[in-house]
């Protein structure tokens, strides 16, 4: 960012240690003990939906809220840093990549839906640094969709309560099912946008390398 663009800005948007970017930080510090958890729950890989089960939950839970909560305070005070639209969707690729490899470890989920998921989601991350030097490309409402839908879907699947309320597994893969799908999709429009996002790049710089020339 120049300093030009730095004041038009604002003052909200100059520095990198702000509250949202700090909450995005304690997200993804919050992976590792997330996953320790349902390892500590599944020894053999046999879950055994105990507390430390309980545990994994409460932490993915407030992994999310964090999510909600920079993404809030970030709009509200002018807070948007390009650190922050970097950053922030890698904490939450961190949190529902763990999340998803796990429960497939587990033996919970297919491993066809997360390896899609993940290929999908590490891809477009790749391709945003790939055309960084165009332009940071935000998440769009679609990406968003996705992250909501694969949030819901990983809780369900999180919950030990299949015991009680055995019909709560086919919910929780028709939502991931949904999730999958969304997922796909939104990958497909992204790699649209970065296309664009680079033509429109090399179209402005064209005029600047012309007038190099003598």
């Amino acid at each position: 960012m120049t300093s030009t663009d730095a004041a038009a800005a604002g003052p909200g948007r100059a520095g990198v240690w702000n509250l949202p970017n700090v909450l995005t930080m304690i997200r993804i510090a919050l992976v590792p003990f997330f996953v320790w958890f349902l390892v500590a729950d599944a020894p053999g890989l046999r879950s055994e939906s105990g507390l430390w089960r309980w545990a994994a939950v409460l932490a993915f839970a407030v992994a999310i809220y964090t999510d909600k909560l920079d993404g809030d305070i970030a709009r509200s005070r002018n807070l948007i840093t390009d650190f922050g639209k970097i950053a922030d969707p890698i904490a939450d690729k961190l949190l529902i990549g763990s999340a998803l490899v796990m429960l497939s470890l587990l033996g919970e989920l297919p491993w066809w839906m997360t390896l899609v998921i993940l290929i999908r989601e590490w891809g477009i991350t790749g391709l945003r640094f790939l055309v960084i030097r165009y332009g940071v490309i935000p998440a769009s409402r679609g990406g968003k969709l996705k992250t909501v839908v694969q949030t819901a879907a990983i809780f369900l699947y999180l919950l030990p309560l299949a015991a009680f309320a055995p019909w709560l597994s086919w919910v929780a893969f028709a939502v991931m099912l949904a999730a999958v799908i969304i997922t796909v999709w939104t990958g497909v429009e992204y790699v649209v946008e970065a296309l664009r996002l680079r033509a429109r790049g090399k179209r402005e710089a064209r005029p600047e390398h012309g007038q190099e020339q003598p």
